[in-house]
């Protein structure tokens, strides 16, 4: 059996891509600097994967910002917003993505949202009826001949025609359908250019097959790759799929002209079933699934081994494949100094996956592959007991009862006590939580950690910050403030620090979107609050003003997702061990003063299964329960607030308002506010704040557009329900940015209050 991987990390082992491009974003380093970076990575990682012993190395996977945004670009996507601006064909391609405020306009980016059920997020396509969909972009071809020039001849990863309309937001009267014909065209030309180039194999990458799909879906997939394949010359064609199985279109997939086809073993929960009852066409590859992209556990190799023998019951075409693109774990545990061995042998990250699959294939190779050493060694490593239980903790989560999930009095009883105890003004203003994350704050965080500042000279730099932040906003006018959060390196990391039953990486970083990078922590054990994690430096604020302060935490769910999750107890178990401990710190802000409490659960849509017939029962059921965990013990008086972004909320808008928080803030503004039509057409009853700016990109909002989006709000919204914030943290800003983005929120409020008495 051969070995392949469906992509692998763009970022570099130390993030080199990250800072190239911020140097480059500050006028730093040019054009050519930075691609020298993107050069210098992609070269590393082509070496890399040449040495292990893959078979088929993937090119066209390493991206300056997003894999979709690039196949826009590739395929003259591209709203005339951002080409007429008359920039560089780089600078044009990060205006799309980051927005752009100089001297040649002012353009917002375009939305970005999360990719499937990760915590990648991708930018969404724009197309309108004017849109020619056609080849106009070189990058594929210029990787593969890079590469080429290196001796490797790579298969070129494309984002697959189906799966780019699909994700794609049409803005006129015309939609996915009636571009068949030029998409079509413009990935067969791709595939002729590739073929003439020397590829051999060209990947097409289509998640959006494990999705629930209509006949309407299923026609649209096969009057494209009808058309795509019937002409492609010499080149194989791979349709590659991950996160999921392909239940709704299998039998159409294996019809179609490709002469390779990637199912997910490790998620796809009916893809070997689909095998076994259908069969596989004789003629055609089996891309394997069975090393997990998106965990950082070892792989079982009697697992795969099992999944691998059955298959070949079915096709004699094996290549053996990650499950998704390896994107999504870190790259490389050579960086990880600090992890015990104890720990560190239990985990395999993206440079490991590629050891793992040339073992796989030595294995499955063997005429005894039990006992071969590869096996053998791995048997016994999943065979070790791990330490880390807590039967405290299983008891309480085992003795939870529906009415532990109910909070009273009522909804609408809370309201009215909680609107006469802060009398606060309508429309009132707040911020999502964190304020910049200085150069000079992250340097005394560093210094501390290194022993170079001491824990109370670091205590007396926070202090001294919380400080300013809450003068600040007391300057610029906001309604209810926050501390700033500049204790926090990780609106997750930070409570895992505060938490039994965490272990925690030193370079295991993981692209979230662009170049923000998170390093997620790894739940080892069983769950329980080790200390108070936010109640010193909430208290610590509330005291310097008359004005509320919100408590902020991280919620369960949350906090579950952005976690690499164990794999020997369920994902409910763990949710529910976390909202132990939040709920203690919960009611511990409460006991000391803090009247406003935040509990964000931002990444509540990320893993919410992608078929709707799982939803309830694999997610939503004990999802949101054990938010509602978190703030049951709390009084009526006490107001509780979360927060949510970058995610598809429609669908689940009613559960999200039975999440029975007093307050929700959105993501909204780079969607343009479109969820309140949603919000309105289900009688929302929770008061929210839709974001009125957006946070991930470099520009200031004026105070006009502001009130824009306030008119917006205030035509699909009661006002008494509607608060005015920006749409996410602003942790990766610059004061520069924030202060006159927040004094225009701030005034734009003041006018709507008056224009609406």
């Amino acid at each position: 059996m051969n070995t392949t991987i469906i992509g692998y990390p763009r970022i570099g082992n130390l993030r080199e891509l990250k800072f190239a491009s911020e140097m480059y974003f500050r006028g730093e380093i040019t054009a050519a600097d930075l691609e020298k970076t993107a050069r210098e990575i992609r070269s590393y990682n082509l070496e890399l994967q040449k040495k292990s012993g893959l078979d088929l190395i993937p090119s066209n996977d390493f991206s300056f910002y997003d894999g979709v945004l690039d196949t826009a670009f590739l395929l003259n996507a591209v709203p005339g917003r951002y080409t007429s601006l008359g920039l560089s064909k780089l600078d044009t391609y990060f205006a799309a993505a980051r927005g752009y405020q100089g001297e040649k306009g002012d353009v917002k980016a375009l939305a970005m949202k999360k990719w499937y059920n990760t915590n990648y997020h991708y930018m969404v396509p724009e197309i309108d009826d004017s849109t020619e969909i056609k080849l106009v972009g070189t990058k594929p071809f210029e990787l593969f001949a890079e590469a080429l020039e290196s001796g490797v001849r790579t298969k070129p990863v494309i984002i697959g025609a189906y799966t780019f309309l699909k994700l794609a937001r049409y803005k006129g009267n015309k939609k996915a359908a009636d571009f068949i014909s030029q998409t079509a065209a413009a990935y067969s030309e791709i595939l002729k250019k590739l073929c003439g180039l020397g590829a051999e194999w060209v990947q097409f990458d289509e998640p959006s097959l494990v999705m629930d799909m209509s006949s309407e879906d299923t026609e649209l997939f096969k009057a494209l790759y009808e058309k795509i394949l019937s002409d492609k010359g010499g080149v194989k064609v791979i349709a590659q799929t991950y996160f999921g199985d392909v239940r709704d279109c299998y039998n159409e997939l294996c019809g179609l002209g490709f002469d390779g086809i990637g199912l997910d073993f490790t998620e796809g929960k009916k893809s070997l079933e689909l095998v076994k009852k259908n069969g596989f066409p004789s003629g055609k590859a089996l891309f394997a699934g069975v090393v997990n992209g998106k965990n950082i556990w070892r792989n079982n190799y009697a697992t795969s081994l099992l999944t691998l023998t059955e298959l070949a019951k079915h096709t004699e075409d094996i290549v053996i494949n990650t499950s998704c693109s390896l994107l999504h774990v870190p790259c490389t545990l050579a960086n990880e100094t600090k992890l015990e061995e104890r720990c560190k042998k239990h985990f395999a990250y993206a440079e490991e996956k590629l050891t793992e699959l040339e073992e796989l294939k030595r294995i499955t190779a063997s005429q005894c592959p039990a006992e071969t050493e590869e096996y053998r060694r791995n048997l016994a490593l999943h065979s070790e007991p791990r330490t880390g239980g807590n039967e405290v903790v299983r008891a309480k989560v085992a003795s939870l009862t529906d009415k532990d999930f109910v909070r009273l009095p009522a909804f609408a009883e809370r309201e009215k006590i909680q609107k006469a105890r802060f009398n606060l003004p309508l429309f009132p203003t707040t911020t999502i939580g964190s304020f910049p994350q200085t150069a000079e704050v992250k340097s005394a965080r560093k210094s501390n950690r290194r022993g170079a500042l001491s824990n109370s000279d670091y205590e007396f730099f926070i202090e001294k910050k919380i400080a300013e932040c809450i003068a600040l906003q007391e300057n610029i006018g906001l309604d209810v403030l926050v501390h700033g959060e500049f204790e926090r390196n990780d609106m997750v990391e930070y409570f895992g620090e505060c938490l039994d039953g965490y272990i925690f990486t030193e370079k295991a970083w993981v692209q979230s979107y662009g170049t923000r990078c998170v390093k997620p922590p790894v739940i080892w054990g069983d769950i329980s609050r080790a200390r108070p994690m936010t109640v010193k430096w909430s208290v610590y604020a509330q005291s310097l003003t008359d004005k509320p302060v919100k408590g902020m935490l991280t919620g369960p769910v949350t906090i579950l997702n952005w976690s690499f999750p164990r794999e020997d107890i369920t994902l409910k178990e763990s949710a529910l061990q976390i909202a132990l401990a939040i709920r203690e710190e919960v009611l511990d802000l409460e006991a000391n003063g803090i009247s406003i409490i935040q509990v964000d659960e931002a990444a509540l849509r990320e893993k919410l299964p992608l078929r709707r017939s799982d939803w309830r029962e694999d997610y939503l059921d004990w999802a949101i329960p054990a938010f509602r965990y978190v703030h049951s013990g709390v009084k009526a008086e006490t107001q509780i607030h979360t927060h949510m972004c970058y995610s598809e909320f429609a669908d689940i808008i009613k559960d999200i308002d039975d999440m029975d928080a007093d307050v929700i803030t959105f993501e909204a503004s780079r969607s343009d506010l479109t969820i309140l039509d949603v919000l309105k057409e289900n009688n929302f009853r929770t008061e929210v704040g839709p974001g009125v700016y957006d946070i991930h990109s470099p520009r200031v909002p004026s105070k006009e557009e502001i009130k824009s989006a306030i008119s917006k709000m205030r035509e699909r919204i009661p006002a008494e329900k509607l608060w005015i914030n920006p749409d996410c943290g602003l942790k990766t800003r610059g004061n520069e940015e924030t202060v006159p983005s927040l004094t225009n929120l701030v005034e734009a409020a003041k006018e709507a209050r008056n224009e609406n008495c």
